[in-house]
Formats: C-alpha cells, sequence, structure tokens
C-alpha cells in the first residue's frame, strides 16, 4: 500500500529566525513546509500549489500580511485556504476585525505557544486531508456515474439494434424484459411480449418438443439450444434457434434465465438445398458407379462367354469335316463338354441373378440331412481339385438333425463355396470343409417356398465353413464380396476367371432359407473363410429330394476343306486357354502352317529370339502379363528382330473401344472370340497378301 502523500504548509515572514522556528514547532506532523519571505514570494507559491494552510506574518517590509491576504483571497485556487495570522504587537480589536474580514480563521500572537500551533495547524491539515479524500470519492464517483451511463447507453443500443431477440425471465418463466428484434419474431407487441412465454409462438407441431426440451433445461439448469418453428399472429413460419443460459448471482443463487432467438430460414434453407446437392451428387456417383460396375461386368461376360466359345466352335468344326482317330476325337469332345458345361454354368448364374432382382426364385422345401448335401457338393468337386493337386479334408459331424430347404440348391451352394475355393488357392494348398452343430438364441425364421411359408424357433444351427490356404481378400474389398457382380480384379490381367456372381447368389439363397453367411479373411495371401449357418429343423419326420437338370448345347458350323493356302507359313499363337491354344495350332497345321503355341508373353518373347514367325496370333485377357503388354514389348524390338510382324489380336473383349484399344496398341487386326476359322484364316491370308482360301461350306 503506497503511503499517503504530503500536505503543503505555507510559512509566510520575512526574518529567517522566525521561519525556522515555526519549522522546528511544526516538523513533528511531518508534512511538507514551504518557506516564503516576502508576500510576493507567497503568492508565487501558489500559483502551482494548494496549501492545507497558511501562516502570514502581518508587520512585513513592502507588502505586510493584509494587502498578501487580500490577494490571496483574490485568486479563485486559494480563495478558501485558511489563513492563520501571527503578530509580535498587541492586536487591537480593529486589526482583528481587519484579519478576520480579510478571510482569517485565526490570530496568534508571538511568541507563539508550539502546542496550540501544532493543535490549531494539525485541524486544518486534517480538514484539508479529508476534503481532497471527499474530492476523490466525488470525482470516482461522477467517473463511475458516467461510465454506468455510457454503458447503460450501450445496452440499449445494443438491445435495440441486435439482429437476435433478446429475452430475460425470472425463475417462473415470466418475461421481464425483450428487445424489439425479439417481439418481431414472435409477432408480438412490446406489452404482449411480457405477458406471454416464447413458447407460444412456437408452431403447433413443434410445441410439444419444445415444452419438453425448455421444462428439461429449467429442471437441470444447463446451456440450452434448440432448434425451432415460429409463427408468428400474421401466420408467417420461420426457423428460430433459442438459447439459454441461467442468470446466477454472485452467491450463486438463481436470479432467473437469459436467452436469445436468431432467425435461421436463410441457413436452414440453405442446408436443405445443400443437402438437396449431396443427394444428388451421392446419386450420381452412384449411377456412375453402377454404369462402371456395367461396363466392366459385360466387358467380362463377354470375355466369359467367348473364350469357351472358341474352342467349342472350333473342334465342332474340326470334327464335322475331318475324320479324326479315337484319340483325337475323345481330346475334341472332352474340350466341347467341358467349354460347354462351363458355359451352361455362366448362363445360370445370370439367369439366377436375374431372378433374384425380379423376386422370382423360389425353393422346394424338404427336410434334408446337411451332411448328404456336403458330401455331394464333395463328390462333384474332388476332381477339379486332384487337378490342381489340393488337398481336401473334411470334418463333418454325423449326427446333425434336419434343415428345412432346397436340396438342389443347398448343394449350389455348398459346390459354390468349394470351387472358389479350389479356384483361388494355389496348387499344393488346402481346403477344409467342417460341418457342426452350434448353439444360437432362439428366434422365429420365416422361409419363403414356392406354396406355403414355414415357421419354427431355432435354437441351433448347422454350421459349414469352407476355409482354404488361397490368396485371401482385401480388407478393403472384403464388405463387397457377397454384391452382384463385384470381382476383387477385373482387369484384363486377371489370373481367375468368372463373373463375380457366384458369392451374391450364394447370399441370396443362404438368406431364403432363414441363415446367414460370413466372409473372414487375415488378408492378402492369408486364405480366406466362408461361414454359413442354417437353422436346424425341431422335427426331422419331412422328407422328399428335388433336383435340377440343364441341358448343354453346342453350336455346329462348317470347317474348310483340307486345302493349304498356308503351307510353309509359321505362325505363334499365345493365348493361356490350352483349349483355344491346341485348337488355333491344329487349325493352322490343318491349312499346311507350321504352328508354335505358348501360354505367355514371356514364352513368346523366348521364341522370337530364336525365329522370326511370318504373324501373331494372341489373346489380350491372359494372367500375369496381357496382349498389350506383349505387344508393346513387340514393336520396341529393331525389324530386323521382328519388331514389325503382322499381329493379329484374337480375344473375347469384344467391344469397340477394345478394339480401338488393340489397334491402338500395336495391332493390325482385332478379331473376336469364338472366331470363324474361315474368317481367321482370311484375315491372315488379307494380312500377308496371300491368296485367299476358298471355304467349303
Amino acid at each position: 500500500m503506497q503511503p499517503e502523500p504530503k500536505v503543503n504548509i505555507l510559512l509566510v515572514d520575512d526574518k529567517l529566525e522566525n521561519l525556522l522556528a515555526l519549522e522546528a514547532i511544526l516538523e513533528r506532523l511531518g508534512e511538507k513546509l514551504v518557506r516564503a519571505t516576502s508576500g510576493e514570494e507567497a503568492l508565487r507559491c501558489l500559483l502551482h500549489q494548494d496549501f492545507a494552510v497558511i501562516l502570514l506574518d502581518v508587520q512585513m517590509p513592502g507588502m505586510d500580511g493584509f494587502e498578501t491576504a487580500t490577494l490571496i483571497r483574490s485568486r479563485g485556487r486559494s480563495r478558501h485556504t485558511p489563513i492563520i495570522f501571527l503578530t509580535a504587537f498587541s492586536t487591537s480589536d480593529q486589526m482583528l476585525f481587519k484579519g478576520y474580514a480579510l478571510g482569517a480563521v485565526d490570530y496568534l500572537l508571538k511568541p507563539i505557544d508550539p502546542n496550540i500551533l501544532t493543535s490549531k495547524v494539525t485541524v486544518f491539515v486534517e480538514l484539508f486531508k479529508k476534503t481532497l479524500a471527499v474530492q476523490r470519492q466525488a470525482a470516482q464517483l461522477a467517473a463511475v456515474n458516467a461510465e454506468l451511463k455510457q454503458s447503460e447507453e450501450r445496452f440499449r443500443s445494443l438491445s435495440t439494434c441486435s439482429p437476435v431477440g433478446i429475452f430475460e425471465t425470472d425463475t417462473e418463466g415470466r418475461c421481464k424484459y425483450t428487445n424489439p428484434r425479439y417481439q418481431a419474431i414472435c409477432g408480438l407487441s412490446a406489452a404482449e411480449s411480457l405477458e406471454k412465454k416464447w413458447l407460444e409462438s412456437v408452431h403447433p407441431e413443434d410445441r410439444e418438443r419444445a415444452v419438453a426440451s425448455w421444462s428439461a433445461y429449467i429442471r437441470e439448469s444447463r446451456e440450452y439450444s434448440e432448434d425451432f418453428r415460429f409463427q408468428a399472429a400474421d401466420g408467417m413460419v420461420r426457423w428460430v434457434e433459442v438459447r439459454s443460459s441461467p442468470m446466477l448471482s454472485n452467491h450463486g443463487e438463481l436470479l432467473g434465465y437469459v436467452g436469445t432467438l436468431e432467425d435461421i430460414s436463410e441457413r436452414k434453407q440453405a442446408e436443405e438445398i445443400r443437402a438437396q446437392v449431396i443427394r444428388e451428387q451421392t446419386a450420381r456417383q452412384e449411377a456412375e458407379a453402377a454404369n462402371r460396375m456395367k461396363d466392366e461386368f459385360l466387358a467380362v461376360l463377354s470375355h466369359e462367354l467367348r473364350t469357351p466359345l472358341t474352342s467349342m466352335l472350333g473342334w465342332s468344326k474340326i470334327l464335322r469335316s475331318k475324320k479324326l482317330d479315337e484319340t483325337a476325337t475323345a481330346k475334341a469332345l472332352d474340350a466341347i463338354e467341358r467349354n460347354a458345361t462351363s458355359q451352361v454354368q455362366l448362363i445360370e448364374d445370370i439367369l439366377d441373378v436375374s431372378r433374384i432382382i425380379r423376386g422370382q426364385l423360389r425353393l422346394n422345401l424338404c427336410a434334408i440331412n446337411p451332411i448328404t448335401v456336403v458330401e455331394a457338393a464333395l463328390q462333384a468337386v474332388r476332381p477339379l481339385g486332384d487337378t490342381k493337386g489340393i488337398r481336401i479334408n473334411t470334418m463333418l459331424d454325423g449326427t446333425l438333425g434336419s434343415v428345412c430347404g432346397d436340396p438342389a440348391r443347398l448343394q449350389q451352394v455348398v459346390w459354390n463355396l468349394l470351387t472358389n475355393a479350389i479356384k483361388f488357392t494355389p496348387k499344393g494348398g488346402e481346403v477344409e470343409v467342417r460341418l457342426e452343430k452350434i448353439e444360437q438364441e432362439t428366434r422365429d425364421i420365416q422361409l419363403i417356398s414356392a406354396s406355403v411359408p414355414l415357421c419354427f424357433p431355432a435354437s441351433s444351427s448347422a454350421q459349414i465353413q469352407v476355409i482354404d490356404t488361397g490368396i485371401g481378400i482385401e480388407s478393403d474389398f472384403l464388405p463387397k464380396v457377397f454384391e452382384r457382380f463385384r470381382q476383387a480384379d477385373s482387369t484384363t490381367t486377371r489370373a481367375h476367371n468368372g463373373l463375380g456372381l457366384g458369392l451374391a447368389i450364394v447370399r441370396h439363397l443362404v438368406e431364403l432359407h432363414g441363415g446367414t453367411i460370413m466372409a473372414e479373411s487375415p488378408g492378402s495371401g492369408q486364405g480366406a473363410t466362408f461361414t454359413v449357418r442354417l437353422p436346424l429343423m425341431p422335427d426331422e419326420n419331412q422328407g422328399h429330394r428335388s433336383s435340377e437338370a440343364g441341358q448343354e448345347n453346342s453350336v455346329i458350323s462348317s470347317f474348310p476343306d483340307t486345302s493349304a493356302p498356308l503351307t510353309g507359313l509359321k505362325v505363334l499363337i499365345v493365348d493361356d486357354e490350352t483349349d483355344t491354344r491346341n485348337f488355333l495350332a491344329f487349325m493352322f497345321e490343318e491349312y499346311g502352317a507350321s504352328a508354335t503355341a505358348v501360354a505367355s508373353v514371356d514364352a513368346a518373347l523366348a521364341v522370337l529370339e530364336q525365329s522370326k514367325p511370318d504373324v501373331l496370333i494372341s489373346d489380350i485377357g491372359m494372367s500375369e502379363q496381357n496382349g498389350y503388354t506383349l505387344i508393346r514389348q513387340l514393336r520396341s524390338l529393331e525389324p530386323e528382330k521382328g519388331g514389325n510382324i503382322p499381329a493379329i489380336a484374337l480375344t473375347a473383349y469384344s467391344r469397340e473401344e477394345d478394339r480401338l484399344q488393340a489397334l491402338a496398341a500395336g495391332f493390325h487386326q482385332h478379331l473376336s472370340k469364338p472366331i470363324d476359322p474361315n474368317k481367321l484364316i482370311a484375315v491372315v491370308a488379307n494380312l500377308l497378301k496371300l491368296p485367299p482360301p476358298v471355304p467349303v461350306r
């Protein structure tokens, strides 16, 4: 705390010894003593300083004490400063009257009694200090009042001009204050706004929610922020954000609530427009993604259908026109049957998906033992597993009860999962099939059949798991594995065939049986596990079997005679499909050409290093590296090393963009599978400027 400032006391006397005597008496007061040896000097001191009291000698040469006092009183700053006259002469009444008339507060006769002088000066010093304190307080009070007035004017201006409505309520919710914006939002006059609560202006459809939320706020005394529709007396509806906070005293006592109403109609409209734009963008993106997926599916479909047709059509022409020995005939028939079966499966998958989309896939239900379904599927796929050297392990619980289902469709489910596992498992891998009973929470399962719906409580399920050591499933593709037309790889370098329909069909069939299916995989190269759960029936006394049979079709057309227009021609054939490769080699050799058939780009480049063929026939969609890779590497060679060899793309990718891409890559011709041998030979002859062969019909 700072010490109190010293007060000035003016001592006026023409004799220095008198001044020293006065200082000796008054120095114990601890105040500031100021000397003046004449009236003139005293007046100069009064110009810039204020004094608590003036001790003024009467008899001074020049300007005496009375003249000095007269001038002191004539100045505004010193008009009320107390003056004590000091004199060494006997005071007469006339002198006293003159002194008091000039504003003196006392008259002391020298020699002066120190105690009396000290007590009199102390009184005026204290009075001066109190006067200063009162003046300071008055100044502070004036400043506070001015600040309060300014603050009040500012609040009034802010409240009047505020873009948001402001209200204050007591603890009972009664309005104590509202600003003009509040009144405008609620459509009320100033008087009406104090009589009604803001809740009464809320739209009738939102009022129940508003009352509930406000009541909860009052009980919990927390921050409040809600959006409601307000309806004014003229029927105008606007969106309003209501915010409020409790008002507390310095002691934490609840005094009431203060809140705001903000018109957010434009913001709500902008949010709705933005949401609509987002919905439209999302719909457009989904449509674009669906179109891309459709295009990819159609391209894959074209490839999967045309590839087997090439060997089927080719072998059928050979069988029609040639007399083959028994071994060659068996080889041709095996290829036709194998590829026809593949096409039948593709077509059946497409038809199943069509039925699923239209909601026309129905089940022929009966009570069946799931172990018979699994064993039948295993028997069908074992040859496929043996071909790849894949060991199929089983762990089947023969004590399971029955499930209610369609035997053919359930076998389709297991067969599909098994063929998938074998397809995506490399040579020498393993596939494990487990069938066991698991307990689950009781629930009602509704099965849809072609006749009468069947409903029963199921507390346990038959669980079928197909576990492989194959390529696994990436985590980002795992959620999409059961979607229609979805494949992890739909490029021309994909190593596995198929349309991406099988698992979507499996999921739908399992769900039609009231079951569930899920896929799990630790990641790429770590295998996958597919788990099917079907509800077990409590009663096993039902049974009948139904099955479906398909029929195979083959395409027969004419094959040219054995004339040899390509005699001496060296042909390099590149195709990863064995049947197609063998057929093309056989066909060209029958026309007199020398055919070299390889299954990969690397093998083709190796052949090119050893010899320079006259023409290249290459597939596009091959595993590991595709035909575009081959043609790019071929065209990068020098002419003497085969860089200009005529090349024909023979592919199942038959879209116009596929043809343009093949020609742009460096192929001279683009032919779609299945290919008519007459056409292929004619294109080769034309490309090499040979005499055109005469086709035999």
